[in-house]
């Protein structure tokens, strides 16, 4: 306290003993950036047979751990899978949710004709997973209903049990509400005599609160949450969900990531009902997996860049099953998509699903009017870093500081550090240039704050490039 220039947190001044006396201080230890990993969590349904009581989170490793916690086949176990495919280092937690009260399972039938005059194969595909059986000349609609019933007990990963009466196979949704109603089943027979014709999953009501899971989340501090219903009334209180957490007093900045698996015009619909620049929809038209298992692997991709500045165009949702050609978005409306708040996909080589651009559902001002502010996935997700990025130099480099004439310099200078060392990183740029906004200064109403103004221009995408090639004879 003696010293002008020097404090000591530890060694007083009122020090009568002679002796040589030394602290350490860790507070200018860190000169660097902090890391970037994005913590992703998953909400999800599990299922009776889970381990884990509903509305607690916890950490996933693995496919076989979700399985154990959440029940196979549940929509929780099948989004855990899809979020791992796509990137196996993901740092993964899972809020599982009981089905709601009132819910109701979906069905669908596979109702098969014979008898059967050659032999062949019959194939079942769920949610893009193949049941095969064969199917021997002279076997009955009953004998091969059975024997279909009986290969879907061997799978108990699927999202569906099933159940046969006569040569009609009943499956139903593991569990219950609307998202069984959105399992893509067709059948395919190759022998003679037989038919399998399949219903369209239906019946399933009623999704359990999500605004009831994310209340039990509120303090986790989530990078990237996952969720797998897409209406409005859950959009909308994921929206408010992550306005709040990443607001400036609670400062715990998040995206949300929903898919969409249905007609480009339902989805840009949808997403300028939620209007949000924090929240994100990958749509992939007909896909053979589910609109949570979309989701899943989108975020699982969006948490594999922790570059918040770098785009993620043409990175591959791995284990999204390339969808049918005449679903695939064409150019004008991968467009339209990008004009409307939702994110395309494209199928690339190889087959593979691919992000075309990542933007948020965010298109409009509070008045109305077209807004690119938040165009860009990218942007939100720079504006997080950076705060984050200055808030812990700032309580790193003054835990304890007095506030006097000389403070906001020390702080300014701080901040500036930062900025420069993120412009090298190309996150921001055209730091000397703003230099002069970058304010400090004590407040007028606070004896004990100061308040800052921080210029952040962030480094965009390179998303389009145009030539003009002139022909020279």
């Amino acid at each position: 306290m003696a010293s002008p220039n020097i404090a000591f947190a530890n060694i007083p001044a009122s020090i009568r003993k002679p002796g040589k006396y030394f602290e350490f201080n860790t507070a200018l230890a860190v000169r660097t950036l902090p890391g970037n990993l994005q913590k992703t969590l998953i909400v999800g349904q599990k299922l009776a047979a889970g381990t884990i009581a509903a509305n607690t989170v916890v950490d996933v490793f693995s496919d076989a751990d979700a399985a154990t916690y959440f029940g196979r086949g549940s929509i929780a176990h099948l989004m855990v899978r899809a979020a791992l495919q796509a990137n196996p280092y993901l740092s993964l937690q899972v809020l599982a949710m009981d089905d709601a009260g009132a819910s109701i399972a979906a069905t669908c039938t596979v109702t098969i004709t014979g008898p059967a005059t050659s032999s062949g194969v019959l194939t079942v595909n769920v949610g893009g997973q193949n049941v095969a059986i064969a199917i021997a000349g002279a076997d009955t609609a009953t004998i091969i209903a059975a024997a279909l019933k009986a290969q879907f007990d061997k799978r108990p990963d699927l999202p569906v049990t099933a159940t046969v009466a006569v040569g009609v196979v009943t499956l139903t949704a593991k569990n219950k509400g609307t998202l069984g109603n959105g399992l893509k089943v067709a059948a395919a027979v190759t022998a003679i005599g037989v038919i399998a014709a399949v219903t369209v999953p239906s019946a399933g009501a009623t999704d359990p609160t999500l605004a009831t899971g994310l209340a039990v989340v509120f303090a986790s501090g989530h990078d990237i949450i996952v969720v797998p219903w897409n209406d409005q009334t859950n959009l909308t209180a994921l929206r408010t969900h992550l306005d709040n957490v990443s607001g400036p007093l609670e400062q715990r900045g998040a995206v949300g990531v929903y898919g969409h698996v249905g007609s480009l015009a339902t989805a840009t619909t949808l997403a300028g009902q939620v209007n949000s620049g924090r929240i994100t929809c990958a749509l992939v038209p007909n896909a053979y997996e589910n609109s949570y298992e979309v989701a899943a692997a989108y975020a699982a991709v969006i948490a594999s860049e922790e570059d918040p500045a770098r785009p993620l165009n043409t990175l591959p949702l791995t284990g999204i099953l390339a969808n049918p050609l005449a679903n695939r978005l064409s150019r004008t409306e991968q467009e339209n998509t990008l004009n409307n708040g939702v994110t395309p996909t494209e199928v690339g080589p190889g087959g593979k699903v691919q992000i075309v651009r990542a933007i948020t559902t965010y298109t409009l001002d509070p008045q109305s009017i077209p807004d690119i502010s938040l165009l860009d996935l990218t942007t939100i997700r720079t504006l997080d870093y950076v705060r984050k990025a200055i808030r812990e130099r700032i309580s790193l480099r003054f835990p304890r500081e007095k506030l006097s004439e000389r403070t906001a310099a020390k702080v300014r200078s701080e901040i500036l550090d930062v900025l420069y060392k993120l412009e090298e990183l190309e996150v921001v740029e055209q730091v000397a240039a703003n230099l002069a906004g970058v304010i400090v200064e004590r407040d007028l109403q606070d004896p004990n704050r100061l308040d800052a103004k921080i210029p952040c221009d962030v480094v965009n995408g390179l998303h389009i490039f145009a030539g003009r090639i002139d022909l020279l004879l």
